[in-house]
């Protein structure tokens, strides 16, 4: 199994030593490299800074929130990255939530699923650069309808160094998770658990199963953020990472409307999710924090010291998952990777 290493996102400013832990990363044979944004900093810049200082590692975004621009406009930084790079772009791509895309981005949010296949679709005939790029949707219209009536279907002035550029999809839901299958090139799972790897296979096979699918379960990409901490106290290790799954099952998300929570309440853990939502919802952080069970931490992580980090990762070799992507500083990374290998 491949390894990447997922950057994440900036805090209240860049992330500390991030660099030289993409170039550890590098050093260390890692497949691939990803950044993130959210409303604060954008995914693009960051993966171009880092691509300018490494020479062989694959550049991803995990992910681009599709409500941050105009599918063209994707497309173009994908394309000058790919360039720049020297081939090295993987565009990941979601459609984040309501709260951000309504509240931040001011975009309608309904038809999620529609509207992302209208958007790889332009984004895919603007790679390929085959024709002047035109789509009737119900979401996009290129050109546009109405108006001054003057738009003009155009062609990218930029010839693309790759005819296609690897297109991801962050999916939790499993009809999302289908449509990754079908029109894109790798899924971006968050909160994966082996347990759960018949659940997504059948999603990901329905997809396969469309026509005009792009793969098979074979030569389909699975890159899954996963948190990794060897440290001898199983206990401490899963202190340090509960309160991020806190922030995301109770507060990443109105209370009606959380993809997080929904994926571990599907993992069997509904009244726990119920319960972190109410209180972190309720303003009562560190009580959420405290009600998460340290087994949850485990389905979907792993931790604790390097020989049962290694048995539990015989697990993950049997699921659909085709790199795991770790975070950390340098000195950390090479710490996991010891263990993982």
């Amino acid at each position: 199994m491949k390894l990447g290493f997922h950057v994440g996102y900036w805090g209240s400013g860049p992330t500390p030593g991030a660099l030289e832990a993409v170039l550890k990363a590098e050093e260390l044979g890692f497949d691939s490299v990803w950044t993130a944004e959210a409303y604060g900093s954008d995914a693009f810049t960051p993966l171009a800074w880092y691509g300018a200082a490494t020479s062989r590692i694959r550049l991803g975004t995990n992910i681009v929130q599709m409500a941050a621009r105009t599918p063209t406009a994707t497309a173009m930084s994908a394309m000058t990255l790919d360039h720049l790079s020297g081939g090295r772009m993987v565009l990941g791509l979601g459609a984040s939530g309501p709260q951000v895309v309504e509240g931040w981005y001011g975009q309608p949010y309904p038809k999620p699923l529609a509207r992302t296949r209208e958007y790889v679709d332009i984004v895919r005939q603007v790679i390929a650069r085959e024709a002047p790029v035109t789509l009737d949707g119900d979401h996009f219209q290129l050109p546009l309808k109405g108006g001054t009536g003057l738009g003009k279907a155009l062609k990218p002035t930029v010839h693309p160094l790759r005819k296609e550029i690897p297109i991801h999809l962050a999916a939790e839901g499993p009809k999302n998770v289908a449509l990754a299958a079908e029109i894109a090139d790798g899924w971006l799972p968050l909160f994966f658990s082996p347990k759960s790897n018949g659940f997504y296979q059948a999603a990901l096979e329905e997809g396969f199963a469309r026509p005009g699918a792009r793969h098979t379960l074979e030569t389909f990409e699975v890159p899954c953020s996963l948190p990794v901490i060897v440290h001898d106290d199983v206990e401490e290790a899963a202190g340090w990472i509960k309160p991020s799954l806190a922030l995301y099952i109770g507060g990443m998300g109105a209370k009606s409307v959380n993809f997080h929570h929904d994926v571990f309440a599907r993992l069997g853990y509904e009244d726990v999710a119920d319960k972190v939502q109410e209180l972190y919802l309720a303003g009562r952080k560190e009580e959420a924090t405290a009600a998460i069970p340290t087994s949850l931490v485990e389905d979907t992580s792993l931790i604790g010291p390097p020989a049962k980090i290694r048995e539990e990762l015989k697990a993950w070799e049997d699921t659909v998952v085709t790199q795991l992507l770790l975070r950390g500083d340098a000195a950390t990374l090479t710490k996991i990777a010891d263990a993982l290998l």
